[in-house]
């Protein structure tokens, strides 16, 4: 059975070259006699699969020496608690950009911890675009400044990285990291879930810049602390092993392909795509973000009506072209076009939809 185009936003599509060398692996993993799912964390097999991924991972986004890199569990809502419980420290106090619904999320779960400054807000405008820089109220004495690069709900994505002058930023990159090449020195922290860029669910990447580890409250749990999981190699207890090792055969992949740069040029060409024939259909399909700030990844759209979009989503599905239903929370229609998804499934998606709108 051919594969279909997967346009989820999370648990999303990997590559198709990946899950057949995992598949090819997964009953006699390296002439072992067992999968790599049941050999042990702390095995020197294994500890090699996990300092490779690592490796590769600095390689591809260049992260220098001064910060380390931790695969965790409990995927990027987890962060949510864990950076206020690891960065407050003695301020006890945070600044956050409020752009949609996972910005949201993280506020609520850090005024557990903490007092919350929301410096700036979409609400007004419905999350359809970003307050101007010069209108937001910047604490200079906050812990830290937290952002939501891309909302993979809403897709609005920012343009820039945020000015954050002596504080340290903290971005929630699960659905933009590797996507492009990052100037990782210019944050104190990203963490990203890994079931858009990197691999299966089960498993987040942070990567933190050393001198902001022995900021951790007290209260924080064992597990939960960066600079315990930095210590024992992320490994202080038994980590999400195939999650990691299927992680680097990602990265691998990533390598194969010409690295971030070249990334960069195909999720740019995917984009245009798709936002000129929303743009183009004469209305028929619609796009509610500035264009200053639509997301590369992720891209919602609407057309006129629920009935429409029903019919859409089943002939799609018909069509081999999957999961393109919005989230629950905003409706309409979203195709999501990270790393896996190949140009040929967004031409196919585009054709489709011209077609469709003919038809109707």
């Amino acid at each position: 059975m051919p594969r279909a185009y997967n346009f989820c936003a999370g648990p999303a599509t990997l590559p198709e070259e990946v899950l057949r060398e995992a598949q090819s692996e997964l009953l006699d993993w390296q002439g072992t006699g067992m999968s790599v799912m049941e050999i042990s964390h702390r095995s020197s097999a294994f500890v090699a699969v996990a300092r490779q991924a690592e490796a590769d991972l600095r390689e591809l986004l260049a992260i220098p020496e001064h910060y380390k890199v931790l695969f965790l569990q409990g995927g990027a809502y987890g962060q949510f608690s864990m950076v206020p419980l690891n960065l407050l420290g003695g301020k006890g106090k945070a600044d956050y950009l409020d752009t949609g619904l996972w910005s949201q999320k993280a506020i609520a779960e850090a005024r557990r911890y903490g007092q919350v400054n929301v410096a700036a807000s979409g609400r007004d405008a419905g999350y359809t675009t970003i307050p101007e820089p010069a209108e937001w109220h910047l604490d200079p004495d906050a812990a830290y400044l937290h952002y939501t690069p891309n909302e993979t709900i809403g897709g609005l994505e920012f343009s820039y990285i945020p000015a954050s002058g002596e504080v340290p930023l903290v971005a929630d990159m699960s659905s933009t990291i590797l996507s492009r090449p990052v100037a990782v020195s210019r944050y104190g922290l990203i963490y990203a879930g890994a079931q858009k860029n990197i691999g299966p669910s089960g498993l987040v990447v942070v990567i933190v810049r050393e001198d902001l580890l022995e900021r951790a409250s007290p209260i924080t749990p064992s597990a939960f602390s960066y600079a315990l999981q930095a210590e024992h190699g992320s490994m202080l207890n038994t980590p999400p092993t195939f999650a990691w090792y299927l992680a680097g055969l990602v990265f691998r992949w990533l390598k194969r392909q010409g690295g971030l740069a070249a990334m960069a040029e195909r999720n740019r060409r995917k984009a245009e795509l798709l936002y000129s024939a929303i743009d183009g259909s004469g209305g028929f399909y619609r796009n509610p973000i500035d264009p200053r700030y639509r997301s590369w990844m992720n891209v919602p759209f609407t057309l006129p009506n629920e009935t429409l979009e029903q019919r859409f989503l089943a002939e799609a599905e018909a069509a081999g072209l999957k999961n393109l239903a919005g989230h629950r929370s905003v409706g309409g229609l979203r195709a999501s076009l990270y790393n896996a998804m190949p140009e040929a499934g967004v031409r196919a998606l585009v054709e489709f939809m011209a077609d469709f709108a003919r038809r109707q």
